[in-house]
């Protein structure tokens, strides 16, 4: 994608680990998700580890989405196929819109890295009251690809031919 001579606009974005092993001092995904936000000059407003558990993640990003100052959560974990997993479930039923994309594109780009294991990521993303909600694997390697390959350029209104910028609530 091509850059414009549009303005870049910061964005605040709020960050959720979902997983119920990681904590403040081992959560390379959230620290790396939290750096590459900070570096590309957006804003995190929150930052929290969450347990793997459907109700505890909805309730979470409702309170995001029903919020007038967060323009879109980045989560990590929970995306998995095992039975414990339930990050997708948690978050498809508050969608106004789904973004099916991203969970086709991220599984593209991880193909080329862990092959047909691509097929157990059940990365999505939506939008709900105009704030974008992605939500990837846990791993640090799926979270960069993630922010390196789709993310950050999504989120930068210079990024031609579209971004979802303009679709987002102006705090």
């Amino acid at each position: 994608m091509s850059k414009s001579a549009a303005k870049f606009i910061p964005l605040n974005v709020t960050v959720v680990t979902v997983s119920d092993r990681r904590t403040a001092e081992n959560d390379t995904s959230g620290d790396y998700l939290c750096g590459e936000l900070r570096a590309a000059g957006h804003q995190v407003l929150d930052r929290v580890i969450v347990a793997d558990n459907r109700y505890s993640i909805r309730a979470l990003v409702s309170r995001w989405i029903a919020s007038s100052d967060v323009q879109v959560v980045l989560i990590n974990g929970g995306s998995g196929f095992n039975r414990e997993n339930s990050t997708p479930e948690a978050l498809l039923p508050l969608f106004d819109r789904e973004i099916a994309g991203f969970g086709e594109l991220f599984r593209m780009a991880s193909y080329e890295d862990i092959g047909t294991a691509t097929l157990q990521s059940r990365a999505v993303a939506g939008m709900a009251n105009q704030t974008l909600i992605m939500a990837m694997p846990g791993s640090a390697s799926a979270c960069q690809l993630a922010w390196e390959r789709i993310i950050a350029e999504q989120l930068d209104a210079r990024t031609r031919p579209c971004n979802f910028v303009s679709h987002l609530k102006k705090p």
